[in-house]
């Protein structure tokens, strides 16, 4: 008896997006049959086991060969072996250098070398996230960074330029680039209940205002290193607290702005020469490529927790920070605005991101 068959042959590949979340999370083809499974998809299609896993292996086979274009993301734009769609290859490329939070917060401001890497089993082990996916995501912020860090420009762009991410992920990977170059302690006990998009945001602050492409879009590495005459010129803000004449007026200007406004009044005019201090200090030292590094655990240490004891909340820090840096522009000796701007606008908007009530 003739049996008729209908056949369609094409060419695209088709790719299952919750295989290739598997495939990126570090499961093995056979895990991911069990785990397809689970979720219920041989009732879903109606399909035998041994369909499924053949079909997993193939989407895993898929992945692999596509995964060294995937390194360099516009040679998967540009070939022709696997054609996919815009929407499929966009898809492909922002998974694959998606990051999980408890990973980055891991190794944000750490090296990214091989003592790093070395590390990963440890990493794996406290976040719960697979040891392979944890190497993909490694290895992603070590090939961004490779390909970045000698470029001239904005670093947002550079990396999207490259490896064609979202507006939000390309920023994303730019605060890690950012971090891992400076080196930035993000590890220590107090600075655990940032998140990853705490940190993010300040990178983006430091990058607009306190690298050499902050000043000179012509140099090169300019969002990725610190503009170092600016960190030593920082030294001279220190009139501010050594002068007394100025440090009285400053107090002065900011008491008579907040009288009234803000609940915590009197701890705030009793503390203000500590807290003065304590924001001039840091400043002044950033000299120092170690206490560049320690900016967040200062910041925490010396501002944030200082406040907290008095049970100052973040709208209160926000008025504070607000009339302390507008008010140093009504003091006639003080000759520093430019760079006591440059400064404090950094710093304010760094601490209200970190200041959690």
């Amino acid at each position: 008896m003739a049996v008729e068959l209908d056949v369609f042959v094409g060419n695209t590949t088709l790719i299952d997006e919750d295989v290739y979340q598997l495939w990126l999370d570090g499961y093995s083809a056979g895990d991911a049959v069990a785990i397809r499974i689970k979720r219920g998809i041989l009732e879903q299609t109606g399909a035998s086991p041994d369909v499924l896993e053949s079909d997993t292996m193939d989407h895993y086979r898929t992945f692999q060969m596509l995964e060294r274009l995937l390194h360099s993301p516009p040679k998967l734009i540009n070939q022709l072996l696997f054609q996919t769609p815009p929407s499929m290859q966009s898809m492909l490329i922002e998974k694959y250098y998606t990051f999980d939070e408890p990973f980055v917060r891991e190794v944000l401001g750490k090296k990214l070398s091989k003592g790093t890497k070395k590390d990963l089993d440890d990493v794996s082990a406290k976040t719960g996230i697979t040891l392979k996916s944890c190497r993909r995501q490694f290895d992603n912020f070590k090939r961004v960074f490779k390909v970045v860090e000698e470029m001239k420009g904005p670093l947002v762009e550079n990396i999207q330029q490259n490896f064609l991410l979202s507006d939000q992920l390309a920023g994303d990977y730019a605060a890690v680039v950012f971090f891992a170059n400076n080196r930035f302690e993000t590890g220590k006990r107090k600075l655990q209940y940032l998140t990853f998009e705490d940190f993010a945001l300040c990178a983006e602050q430091l990058i607009q205002n306190w690298t050499l492409g902050a000043v000179d879009s012509n140099v090169d590495d300019m969002d990725v290193d610190l503009d170092r005459e600016f960190l030593q010129d920082l030294k001279d803000l220190k009139v501010l607290i050594t002068d007394k004449d100025l440090l009285d007026q400053h107090k002065s200007l900011v008491c008579t702005a907040l009288r009234g406004k803000v609940s915590i009044f009197n701890e705030m005019e009793t503390n203000f020469k500590n807290l003065s201090r304590a924001l001039i200090n840091i400043a002044a030292k950033l000299i120092h490529t170690k206490d560049v590094r320690d900016l967040f655990i200062d910041l925490v240490e010396k501002y944030i927790e200082p406040c907290k004891s008095d049970h100052w909340t973040s709208s209160d820090v926000g008025a504070f920070l607000t009339q302390y840096t507008n008010a140093a522009r009504a003091l006639d000796a003080f000759k520093h605005q430019a760079l006591w701007e440059r400064y404090m606008c950094t710093v304010k908007s760094c601490i209200l991101k970190m200041y959690h009530d």
